[in-house]
This record gives C-alpha cells, sequence and structure tokens, in this order.
C-alpha cells in the first residue's frame, strides 16, 4: 500500500461511515473511532440529552493531536467519524447519502424529529464538504445506492493508486439534483 498516512472518514450520520470502516478494518486498515480519539486526549463531553450524543471539543482535539501526532503513524490510520475531516490527516474521504435516503436510515435508528431534520439539512447543503471539493487528497462517495463493498472497494482503489483524481462522482450537489 506504499506510504503511511492518516486518513479521515467522515460524512454526515448514517451515510455508512462505520459500516465501511468495519470492511477496511477486516481488509488490514487500522481503524480508529473519532469518538476513541476525543476520550484518549479528554476532549469528549458528556451525553447531551437533547440529541443523545457526546460532543467532541474539536478545536482542543485538534491541538492534542498536531502534538502527538508530530510525526507519521507506524502504519496506516483511518479515523472513523463524522467530524474527522477537521482532524490533521493527511487524507479525507466523506460519504455522502441522497437526503431522502438518509431520512429513512436515520428514522430507522429512532432519532428524534430534530436531530434527523438537521442531518438531513446538513446533508442536502453538503455541509462543510463543498469548501474542500477538488483539493488535493480528498475523496466524495455517494452512498445511497451503492453496495457497502462497492464503496469499499472504491476507497481501497483509490488508496493503492495514490489518491489519484477519482473518476467516480466527486461534486454532489443534492440541491442541483433536485433543480435537473
Amino acid at each position: 500500500m506504499g506510504s503511511v498516512f492518516r486518513l479521515a472518514l467522515s460524512g454526515t450520520p448514517g451515510t455508512g461511515k462505520t459500516t465501511v470502516a468495519s470492511l477496511l478494518e477486516r481488509n488490514g486498515y487500522n481503524i480508529i473511532s473519532l469518538e476513541s480519539l476525543a476520550k484518549e486526549h479528554n476532549c469528549l463531553g458528556e451525553i447531551d440529552t437533547l440529541d443523545n450524543s457526546r460532543p467532541v471539543d474539536i478545536e482542543k482535539l485538534c491541538l492534542e493531536l498536531e502534538k502527538s501526532w508530530s510525526r507519521k503513524p507506524e502504519n496506516i490510520v483511518i479515523i472513523d467519524g463524522h467530524l474527522s475531516h477537521q482532524l490533521p490527516c493527511d487524507y479525507t474521504i466523506v460519504l455522502r447519502c441522497q437526503p431522502d435516503i438518509l431520512q429513512k436510515r436515520l428514522e430507522s435508528r429512532g432519532y428524534t424529529k430534530e436531530k434527523i431534520n438537521g442531518n438531513v439539512e446538513w446533508e442536502l447543503i453538503g455541509g462543510p464538504w463543498n469548501d474542500k471539493i477538488g483539493s488535493n487528497g480528498w475523496l466524495e462517495l455517494d452512498t445511497s445506492e451503492i453496495k457497502q463493498e462497492a464503496i469499499f472497494e472504491s476507497i481501497h482503489s483509490w488508496i493503492t493508486d495514490g489518491f489519484k483524481p477519482s473518476t467516480v462522482d466527486t461534486d454532489i450537489d443534492w440541491i442541483g439534483r433536485m433543480e435537473e
């Protein structure tokens, strides 16, 4: 697989990050959850009763990681988490999902209406990903209808091909597609 690096596996909740991360791990990649990193560096807050999540102090975590990550890792490391794109990683993969499909996925998880709406809106507008599209070391994949194994293959190919620009759709614009 060549050189070692840190890769962020990010995306809105429900896009398939954890499922894809487990496939990557089964195929020899070292996976670390953003939550475990935050916990290890004392950057994980208490459970928020409004949405049943634990907030991450991402700014503090980045400062902590910049200190401890001053050298390359010994092995390839993939950080699984919806804020991982904000970490000091070498490459980033963002998983995306059509808003209507994402809504159904989040409903099946029993999320509150507010949490579902917030995440669907975030996905619809493209969240923070719009600033990074097309930059070096960034790959965006649509997980709406594609099997997770195919997503794994796209990621594995991108990594083993030296992170060359992808031929897959890397400019996902849900609002633009709705206008078509």
